[in-house]
């Protein structure tokens, strides 16, 4: 679901990726103007104006680690009240980076993005409060989770003592530099769950949300070991893409029917990476030349969920400006737009504000108007109901004015979050 630091949750590895990132990419001769505060047909009143919070190397909140419990709740509290300030109507806060948490959870330690210490308690409770004081702002608070995202360094020894990943050493896999539990493991996959529910049955989050780690993004020369997995729970599959696939699949599915079950209001959604499959790979594909295709790299089968009927949500990151060549948002939104036609799934788009004012960006993101001039281009496909953008630490620092001109071209207004 975002940053590209990838301690942060964007940065990848791919030599192909980061080529396809680098490259540039000029504004598409005709591609619409800013508009207006046009309203969107009909929808004017309801649409996702959201906001990721990403908390794991302490990317956006908190700003560092060990701050007093006053400190931390001040950042957040600051959080909310900027996405009020900018009339968005929904913070997606990172509350699972990295097989931990952000509540007093019986199955994972306190994270150490906020004490230094894993499994220190901050001596408050996080999710609690932004739960409350999203609330209290007219603010949905959707609670993000990474599903298998152990440790952003590879020594398991380094975990607090009593980390599931040190008692249940079987369960992870060193890849990367970095340790993931397998996602291959029927065992794994119900604690993930576990763990999940654990913050669903206590608080009253709007949304369960996963962004785009599933299985991890390819590393070059390196061989993600689950041969033991495959052999014992392989059986039937005509490949090891297709159980991979399949273990994605039941983690979406046996959620997103716990999630019904144990708090039926509250919805599901996913952020996966923003190309599923390059149309040269298959025709059902969008007209794109990326190097990762999530269908193959994460194993995520997205277009399955939505036709099955499995999320409630979807947010594609569409994290390249209009006109890009590998990878042209004005090409990605109509391919979205016809995979969520028809379906209960409600459609958002994941917007790269992060990428605006960065000199190491494309011309294109120089320009403060080019995050308005995609939401001018949304407005042509009824299927999209808003826009979320990466991430909070860039919507408060807004380095050249992009979330300011998205507000005052088509943000003049309060909206009510989609549904």
């Amino acid at each position: 679901m975002h940053p590209k630091s990838r301690l942060s949750r964007r940065a990848f590895t791919v030599t192909a990726f980061s080529a396809l990132m680098a490259a540039g990419g000029a504004v598409a001769a005709g591609a619409p103007a800013a508009g207006g505060p046009e309203p969107r047909r009909g929808r004017a009143a309801r649409e996702m104006r959201g906001v990721w919070i990403a908390s794991v190397a302490n990317r956006d909140w908190p700003s560092r680690s060990g701050l007093s419990a006053a400190q931390q709740r001040a950042e957040l509290i600051a959080h909310l009240d900027k996405a009020v300030a900018d009339r968005l109507n929904t913070v997606i806060l990172q509350v699972r980076p990295t097989a931990d948490a952000l509540w007093p959870s019986p199955y994972e330690p306190w994270a150490q993005y906020l004490t230094g210490t894993q499994g220190k308690s901050p001596g408050w409770d996080p999710l609690g409060t932004a739960v409350r004081e999203a609330h209290a702002r007219g603010l949905e608070l959707h609670a993000w989770f990474n599903p298998y995202r152990v440790s952003n360094q590879p020594d398991p020894a380094k975990l607090v003592a009593s980390h599931p990943a040190r008692r249940h050493p079987e369960w992870v896999v060193a890849y990367g530099g970095k340790l993931y539990y397998n996602p291959g493991l029927p065992e794994v996959r119900a604690f993930v769950q576990d763990a999940i529910l654990d913050a669903v049955e206590k608080y009253p989050v709007d949304a369960v949300h996963f962004d785009d780690y599933f299985y991890p993004y390819p590393v070059a020369g390196q061989t993600f070991d689950d041969d033991a997995a495959y052999d014992e729970h392989g059986g039937g599959f005509s490949s090891r893409a297709d159980w991979r696939r399949d273990n994605i699949d039941l983690l979406v599915r046996e959620t997103a029917d716990r999630i019904k079950e144990t708090r039926p209001g509250t919805r599901f959604g996913i952020s996966p990476f923003g190309v599923w499959r390059n149309a040269a790979t298959d025709p059902l594909g969008s007209a794109t030349r990326a190097g990762v295709q999530s269908y193959d790299d994460n194993f995520a089968d997205t277009r399955k969920w939505v036709r099955e009927g499995w999320i409630d949500y979807l947010v594609p990151q569409l994290y390249w400006n209009i006109g890009f060549a590998a990878a042209d948002y004005a090409k990605l939104v109509p391919w979205w737009a016809e995979v969520a036609r028809g379906s209960r799934t409600k459609l958002y788009l994941g917007e790269a504000l992060y990428k605006a004012g960065d000199p190491a960006q494309p011309a294109a993101w120089q320009d403060p108007a080019e995050l308005s001039r995609h939401l001018t281009l949304a407005k042509e496909h009824p299927e999209v109901r808003g826009h979320v953008y990466f991430a909070a630490r860039e919507v408060t620092a807004d380095r050249i004015g992009a979330m300011a001109r998205v507000v005052a071209d088509h943000y003049q207004q309060p909206a009510k979050p989609s549904r």
